[in-house]
């Protein structure tokens, strides 16, 4: 019998989770025992993850669960030094070198534990079981578009932001500022470039404009034919609102550069960077280097040349699903079912295995370059 811990988010504004109560009950229809940690910030209450069946425990209280309890979440463990002893499974965002990359792995090595990264779970055909990136997308195209709509309704920054019900009443309440700020320019609708825009976060980011009320005319779809060239692509100043929603695999040359962002009269205003990869070293829009947070949703490039133009408005929230919680919550859990079905034939499964191996290669490669970087300074 696998036992799966379902762990409490405890990164600040989040609200999803890893599994629906329904997800759950068909995991114990299969003869997994579930344990769920207690939570007041998750989109489900506790009380309808008890109404099922599953073993409530106190918050944050993974650490001390059985050695064979599988550690299941969605967003980054507290940042600690104690080693990890679990097997875990969750969005570990080390595997591509970002900022504290060596230091989670050695958590693990140093403990005992593995990490199964949700990002690369990928069936046979190199596709992954389950992503976020359709509400990363819609949610993330939502708030450029709001904030095109405060900037331009002079009404200020974008401020605080809290989740919505559902999809609908997020892009009513966005529709009204943008008609109010459109009204202020000549009836002038922003333009919308989506880079990215056949993937699961690219057609999210479609479907929220179109949603909103922007014409299909305003919405413009990039793809690699657009980009295969390289950058940095001056034509993206031309749009309103500009969504980056790739998939970052390697190293590519900026989209944009902050002497991009300096030229006289661009009519670019707001980026939205639904990738999130600041913390990489091949970032693509390296005029930033921050995350920004519902509570404070903007990052502002000030236009330092004077040039008369709008300061540019960076939206860079790498949880963005979170606006969205009950939806994206119960439509990535339905897609992750069939893996978590696996789990116990995780030693052989061709998605399990794989990201086992994966896992064990970067380790290696994490301990190889501090040993390279011991052996430098002795």
């Amino acid at each position: 019998m696998v036992h799966i811990w379902l762990r409490h988010e405890t990164k600040p504004q989040e609200h999803r989770a890893a599994l629906s109560p329904k997800a759950c009950e068909l995991l114990m229809e299969k003869g997994f025992s579930i344990t769920v940690e207690k939570s007041a910030t998750r989109c489900f209450n506790d009380e309808e993850y008890a109404a099922i069946g599953c073993n409530l425990v106190p918050t944050s209280s993974w650490g001390d669960a059985p050695k064979d309890a599988i550690i299941l979440g969605l967003k980054e463990l507290p940042e600690e030094d104690t080693p990890l002893i679990h097997t875990h499974i969750l969005f570990g965002h080390c595997f591509k070198y970002q900022t504290g990359w060596k230091e989670l792995l050695s958590r693990f090595q140093r403990g005992g534990g593995r990490l199964l990264d949700l990002e690369f779970l990928k069936n046979s055909n190199g596709h992954r079981v389950a992503a976020f990136g359709y509400q990363a997308g819609y949610a993330g195209a939502a708030l450029g578009i709001d904030s095109w709509a405060y900037k331009h309704g002079l009404l200020g920054k974008l401020p605080s932001v809290k989740p919505s019900l559902n999809a609908k009443a997020l892009c009513s309440d966005i529709n009204a500022r943008v008609i109010a700020a459109a009204a202020k320019n000549g009836d002038r609708l922003p333009k919308v470039v989506i880079v990215g825009s056949s993937g699961r976060c690219g057609k999210g980011a479609v479907d929220a404009a179109l949603a909103i009320g922007i014409p299909e005319t305003h919405v413009i779809r990039w793809e690699r034919s657009e980009t295969k060239k390289g950058g940095p692509f001056p034509k993206l100043l031309e749009y309103d609102i500009f969504v980056n929603c790739i998939y970052l695999t390697g190293e590519i040359q900026p989209f944009l550069t902050l002497e991009n962002l300096q030229t006289s009269g661009r009519r670019l205003s707001v980026v939205v960077d639904v990738s999130c990869d600041y913390t990489s070293p091949h970032n693509p829009l390296p005029f930033y280097s921050q995350a920004t947070y519902f509570t404070d949703p903007v990052y502002s490039v000030p236009d330092t040349n004077q040039n008369g133009n709008f300061e540019v408005d960076v939206i860079a929230i790498d949880h963005l699903p979170s606006m969205l919680p009950r939806d994206s919550t119960e439509r990535y859990s339905n897609d992750l079912l069939p893996t978590l079905f696996n789990l116990p034939h995780l030693e052989s499964d061709s998605v399990w295995l794989p990201a086992a191996k994966l896992f064990q290669a970067k380790v290696l490669e994490a301990q190889n370059a501090d040993n390279l970087r011991r052996n430098e300074n002795s």
